[in-house]
């Protein structure tokens, strides 16, 4: 009889991810243009739970430009454009077999509709491949990680405007076919399903330039992904080789009971998370969104030949990031503000400081979820527990929730694998501290490695190996054995 799984496969690709805006810094060296993650300000008051990147309309950005007082973190991360390679020399300590960054699109087209692409560009990112490959870690690469030249935001209105497809898909190529010979996995777009809370950082839409910003949303979602399937076809024909994957950030809920009302408000509220996987994974628009659109009189440009490029170029693979589970009702999900998800706090597990809910369980169960329907390989690109960390009197740093929470959900992980999951990367966030996604702090850590700076990036940007460091090395060491 055949037998399940026992344990991680021999291949499995243990590695770590940062994106570009979150880590480079030198925000104007080397040619690269201005991006929308170089206008987000410090968040380093008010309460924790509710920090999140809002909308962003014209004056927003322009005060942003002229500000001469305020301290913008993400246009100077922790210097890793400058210090990449000590960096990648001690996370490869660990063992990792992979690292995950993203290529800074305003470094390639620093104004998005260029004729031409930045060479000083294109060049940084084969010496930090080189680099990569050098200390003996597959490169995963995304390509849009809230990085769009702001002129793209600007003067286009971002994703909302179909221009922006073949500015994204000229970007493709050129990356594409720079790095042919060195990239084998690329994720097109980090978790394209964020159009509550990351809306502008990844869609450039201004919230002053639209009428209906929802419809705009779901346009700039359709020019998105029909960008993506373009560069799929693409990203093929330059090397069949290639695994092009998308990616979501895993916003599935549970009920929050089992009244009926609530099993079918949540149903419904899962379907639009789903649609962004359905259409890239499966290749066409499920009856649900045709209706949600119809419903709530959208009127979404959907093209022939768009229709066509998804259905025959879907994804390669699925790509996840998961912190947290949500729960939603009847009562959540009825609201009027559009960037109100509708998603409620699980009430019997645990939080952090940041009011992430910590559900090692609920990972076993959105992986055989997702593999159910899609049947596609499966990347975990995110996972970790951000916290504040403090140096202890032994001059160390004793991380044992960020152990326990990855313990946890390294150890699901296999048993979705023994399931049947076909899981083949893990990718814990920020293995090096960088500055946060959502509030631009740097006191919200998820590293292995510490990187002594503040949120106004005062400090000795000393490096230094938290516990959990020399925990991952055993992780990896032992092939998800030893825990």
């Amino acid at each position: 009889m055949k037998q399940a799984a026992q344990g991680f496969p021999k291949d499995f690709l243990w590695g770590g991810a940062i994106a570009a805006n979150q880590a480079e810094g030198a925000f104007l060296e080397g040619g690269k243009g201005w991006c929308v993650a170089d206008i987000l300000k410090v968040q380093d008051k008010g309460d924790l739970k509710k920090k999140s990147n809002k909308e962003t309309t014209i004056k927003d950005i322009e005060f942003a430009l002229q500000d001469q007082n305020g301290y913008y973190p993400k246009r100077y991360g922790i210097d890793f454009y400058h210090t990449y390679k000590e960096d990648l020399k001690l996370l490869a300590e660990t063992g990792m077999k992979t690292f995950r960054t993203s290529i800074n699109w305003a470094r390639i087209y620093p104004n998005g509709d260029d004729e031409m692409p930045n060479e000083e560009g294109l060049q940084f990112y084969d010496d930090l491949i080189n680099e990569i490959i050098k200390n003996g870690m597959e490169p995963l690469i995304t390509l849009s990680h809230y990085e769009m030249p702001l002129h793209l935001a600007v003067e286009y209105n971002g994703w909302y405007n179909r221009k922006t497809i073949d500015f994204f898909v000229k970007y493709c190529e050129t990356c594409f076919r720079r790095y042919k010979d060195k990239v084998k996995y690329w994720i097109l777009v980090n978790q394209i399903n964020l159009i509550h809370h990351e809306s502008f950082n990844h869609l450039g839409i201004p919230a002053d330039r639209v009428e209906n910003l929802l419809e705009a949303k779901y346009q700039g979602i359709h020019n998105e992904c029909t960008a993506c399937a373009i560069a799929t076809k693409i990203g093929h024909e330059i090397n069949p080789d290639f695994q092009l994957g998308m990616m979501v950030y895993d916003g599935l809920s549970e009920p929050l009971t089992c009244k009926p009302e609530d099993v079918l408000a949540n149903m419904l509220r899962n379907q639009r998370e789903y649609f962004f996987s359905d259409l890239l994974l499966r290749g066409t628009y499920p009856g649900y969104m045709i209706r949600f659109f119809n419903d709530h009189h959208l009127n979404i440009d959907i093209r022939p030949e768009d229709e066509q490029v998804l259905r025959e170029n879907t994804a390669d693979f699925l790509a996840i990031s998961y912190y947290y589970t949500i729960c939603a009702s009847a009562e959540s999900t009825n609201t009027d503000d559009i960037n109100d998800d509708g998603a409620l706090m699980n009430p019997h597990i645990d939080a952090s400081e940041w009011g992430w809910g910590i559900d090692p369980l609920g990972l076993r169960t959105v992986l055989n979820t997702y593999y159910d329907r899609y049947q596609k390989p499966i990347i975990i690109a995110e996972n970790g527990y951000g916290t504040f960390d403090t140096i202890s009197e032994d001059g160390k740093i004793h991380d044992e929730k960020r152990i326990s929470y990855l313990r946890q959900h390294v150890e699901q992980m296999k048993e979705a694998i023994k399931d049947g999951v076909e899981v083949i990367g893990y990718y814990p966030w920020g293995p090096i501290d960088i500055v946060s996604c959502s509030s631009s702090e740097m006191s919200k850590r998820y590293g292995f490695i510490y990187v002594d700076q503040d949120d106004y990036g005062q400090g000795s940007k000393k490096r230094m190996k938290k516990d959990s460091f020399y925990w991952y090395q055993r992780v990896i060491a032992s092939n998800g054995e030893e825990l």
